[in-house]
């Protein structure tokens, strides 16, 4: 498993906790989702998956270039089992190694930023390779980050080839393990062809994953051919996946919370089923982006109080099934790091390391996830090292207790 360290994320003990459900109110969250998953079913636009899917006893349904997958929960249930409940996110270094046991939680980087706020002039402009780079370099620094996420997007390379451009600069600047998107078709085959080269070999790799693949399926219900391709090249290549819906409640899924919490989950676990399907015990993170649309500007709200209470709500259901959990936190709709951007990214930076989360993302975030500034990089992580003290809670041990002190000074004097 490795030696952990302060890199290897801190320790949550027995301290303070926000605990959102019941474990009746749990099961309703799941059987519920279950219910969607059997009699709606997921769109699926890769063949490819699909056959995996009805290999495994799905009902499909075919619609031209799509096919609408139903999904037994006996199938749910199985691959729920098959999912890894302990992993061991490796760093290229052991020392980097982050287990994640339920135990222990960190902090990274909202990913991905398509702008950046210069470091020396302060002005906006689309973020480059080079800005990438830079940034998973400061995330290398920081023991509060025991996972670097892709912060930005390498805007200056060709579109088709930047999922390549992001793994460089990530992988020559830490040796944490790395999240990222690892695209579609070739492009995640490429990413998985520099990874085993970076490791020595494919068996090298296999051995010690150091990248894991982001997937996203798309809300209401779709697994996109990006989402299908980057989930089956992952588990097929040795890597794990970290599944990361992106439900707008109000748009994309029901006004209501407690529907978008279901509609999530199901996008979660129909793709948990593809990668356990593709391979029997690939590590599998549950991921959230979720959060409500602002009517008034047609935008996702990542500094709204519901950021953080969906990802608060999501941890308990990740705890639920075992699996490892990254949430949101320290995200913000204002565009400079001022009185607004405080108080949105504590909020939900509390709620969701408070709730549990293994990762709580969003580091450096401002302007609803457009731009990256390394200014509020290093301020969320002194944000986050004040949270860390108030998760860990108070020691109630013998010495802490001080009894024998109280006792030797007396009343009103002085030690």
């Amino acid at each position: 498993m490795g030696v952990r360290t302060l890199r290897s994320g801190i320790p949550m003990m027995s301290g303070f906790s926000l605990n959102t459900f019941t474990e009746e109110q749990l099961e309703l969250i799941h059987f519920a989702s279950l219910e969607i998953l059997r009699d709606v079913g997921v769109k699926v636009e890769l063949e490819e998956a699909t056959q995996i899917f009805a290999a495994a006893g799905c009902m499909e349904e075919k619609h031209g270039d799509y096919s609408i997958v139903k999904i037994p929960s006996y199938v749910v249930e199985d691959c729920l089992r098959w999912a890894p409940s302990s992993i061991v996110f490796y760093g290229r270094d052991q020392k980097d190694d982050y287990a994640v046991d339920g135990k222990r939680t960190g902090v990274s980087p909202f990913g991905e930023n398509v702008q950046v706020i210069d470091r020396k002039s302060r002005r906006v402009r689309r973020s480059v390779k080079q800005d990438l780079a830079q940034a998973t370099l400061l995330c290398d620094y920081y023991d509060q980050v025991p996972m670097v996420e892709r912060a930005l997007c390498s805007g200056d390379q060709i579109p088709r080839a930047q999922t390549l451009h992001n793994f460089e600069a990530m992988v020559t600047n830490t040796s944490k393990h790395i999240l990222l998107s690892f695209g579609m078709g070739t492009s995640a085959e490429k990413v998985l062809e520099m990874a085993y080269a970076v490791a020595g070999s494919r068996e090298a790799f296999e051995k010690r994953p150091f990248v894991t693949a982001f997937v996203c399926p798309t809300s209401p219900l779709v697994l996109v051919r990006q989402c299908c391709e980057g989930t089956i090249t992952a588990a097929r290549g040795g890597a794990g996946v970290a599944i990361i819906p992106m439900a707008l409640s109000g748009a994309t899924a029901p006004a209501t919370l407690g529907g978008t919490l279901v509609q999530h989950n199901a996008e979660v676990l129909s793709t948990l089923v593809l990668a356990q399907l593709t391979r029997k015990g690939t590590p599998t993170m549950y991921c959230t982006c979720s959060t409500i649309m602002d009517l008034r500007f047609t935008m996702a709200a990542v500094g709204a109080p519901e950021w953080g209470i969906l990802s608060a709500a999501l941890a308990r259901v990740a705890q639920y099934y075992k699996l490892p959990f990254w949430g949101n936190g320290g995200q913000t709709d204002s565009k400079l790091v001022d009185a607004q951007a405080g108080y949105e990214s504590s909020l939900t930076m509390l709620l969701t390391t408070l709730s549990g989360a293994n990762i709580t993302y969003g580091a450096g975030c401002l302007e609803s996830g457009l731009t990256f500034d390394f200014a509020k990089f290093v301020l969320d992580i002194e944000n986050f090292t004040r949270v860390r003290k108030v998760i860990a809670g108070i020691d109630l041990s013998d010495e802490s207790l001080a009894l024998d002190i109280i006792k030797e000074v007396g009343p009103g004097e002085n030690s």
